[in-house]
């Protein structure tokens, strides 16, 4: 059975901007801020999966708000190519277990 495909679009490629609205896009950032904010407050640290550019950016930006919010600097590190960790001074790689 042939199927006629109607209405296909390409998939963004990585360097595209965000296909959120301004407003999903603010969202995104506020529900990142509260939801790894607490897990940073509790432990110090958190790993977060992020697969492309705008991810990574989303979690940078994060990364700089709780660090005004908090008046502490949040660090950004790459742990591989496909997650970050943001965590607070003390609490990187090399700190002590």
């Amino acid at each position: 059975m042939t199927r006629e495909l109607y209405n296909i679009r390409m998939v963004p490629a990585e360097d595209t901007p965000t296909p959120l609205t301004e407003e999903e896009e603010q969202r995104a950032r506020t529900t990142l801020f509260f939801d790894l904010g607490r897990v940073i407050a509790d432990r110090g640290w958190v790993r977060f999966p992020a697969y492309s550019r705008e991810e990574r950016r989303r979690l940078v930006a994060v990364a700089q708000r709780l660090s005004a919010h908090w008046g502490c600097e949040v660090r950004v590190e790459a742990e591989d190519h496909c997650a970050l960790r943001l965590f607070l001074p003390g609490h990187g790689p090399q700190a002590p277990a």
